[in-house]
């Protein structure tokens, strides 16, 4: 029997210290969840959240700016192979002012670096799934997939923000 329910989904953009973040909201199996948190730069113009969910995303987010210790209950759609689950499970154990290094987190779940690298660039939750707090051993490593940029600027400014660096 196929379902009736059309994929509904929706989109909005919220500033934050360091430009902005895009939330996307989707129905799937009948459940309102969180599809993708992304990164942005800068940010011209925000917009709205137009349902519950995407409110209640863009609240927990500004009470993490406010303070970093706050916590994220959100409904996230469990994308990924098992070996990223295992690594932004692993990830999601970092405690806020804390960070762990590629190779550290890596020998914990008994892979490469490198492995690790791959997985926390695939996330599709930043900020709620915080790999931010992995770090080289030599530095503060890569960010969203890029050794240099505006992501690097946004890690630091996390970092900072939660007293980690």
């Amino acid at each position: 029997m196929q379902s009736t329910l059309k994929s509904h989904v929706e989109y909005c953009l919220i500033r934050a210290p360091f430009g902005g973040l895009g939330i996307r909201t989707e129905m799937i199996d009948e459940s309102l969840m969180i599809t993708q948190v992304q990164y942005l730069s800068h940010l011209d113009q925000p917009s709205r959240p137009l349902n519950e969910l995407a409110k209640n995303a863009k609240e927990q987010i500004e009470s993490y700016f406010d303070n970093p210790n706050s916590r994220f209950d959100l409904p996230i759609k469990n994308q990924g192979s098992v070996f990223q689950q295992n690594v932004w499970a692993k990830i999601e154990s970092i405690p806020v002012g804390k960070t762990m290094t590629y190779g550290e987190l890596a020998n914990q779940i008994k892979s490469a670096p490198r492995a690790v690298g791959g997985a926390c660039a695939s996330n599709h939750y930043p900020l709620i799934i915080p790999c931010h707090r992995v770090l080289s051993k030599s530095g503060i490593g890569g960010f969203m997939g890029e050794a240099k940029g505006p992501y690097l600027r946004i890690k630091q400014w996390l970092l900072k923000h939660e007293h980690a660096i």
